[in-house]
């Protein structure tokens, strides 16, 4: 710059420190310098909302992870499952008190459609969803294990 003349040098030093400044704030602010932009690692999964997660029968078994503030909602494809509970409702509680939904097509002693439940991940622990039915089917006894329904909801 020293080449050139009184204002002009002046006019060029000011707008090279108006430029740094500038690029030192879009630095601060997650900006590079080519105008893209780059939020933190963590201001982008702290605007999304929870989870909502859905269990049905083949969830038997398994072990689920969710979030505080989770939904998990629970489907059973028979109304002769019982009510969907939860082993500790202060970590994953339960919203409404749940129950059957008969299916409006339904063939007498079928038990056509759903046991729900749906509950809310409230605290971070460890809580085990579980239902049970005596009946398989009109008169028909459930063979060992089709009884019961358990899973293991871990929320962090």
């Amino acid at each position: 710059m020293a080449f050139l003349p009184g204002r002009r040098r002046h006019t060029a030093r000011l707008f090279g420190v108006t430029l740094a400044a500038i690029l030192g704030v879009g630095a601060v602010n997650g900006c590079s310098p080519s105008g893209s932009s780059h939020p933190p690692a963590d201001s982008h999964t702290a605007s999304v909302p929870p989870k909502t997660v859905t269990l049905d029968e083949h969830a038997r078994g398994t072990v689920v992870r969710v979030s505080v503030g989770a939904a998990v909602l629970v489907r059973l494809h028979s109304t002769y499952w019982s009510v969907p509970t939860s082993s500790d409702p202060q970590v994953l509680a339960p919203v409404g008190k749940g129950g059957s939904t008969p299916a409006t097509t339904c063939p007498p002693g079928a038990g056509c459609g759903l046991a729900v439940a749906d509950f809310t991940a409230r605290h971070p622990g460890t809580a085990h969803l579980s239902a049970h039915r005596n009946s398989c089917g009109e008169a028909m006894p459930c063979r060992p294990g089709d009884g019961s329904y358990t899973v293991t909801v871990e929320i962090t």
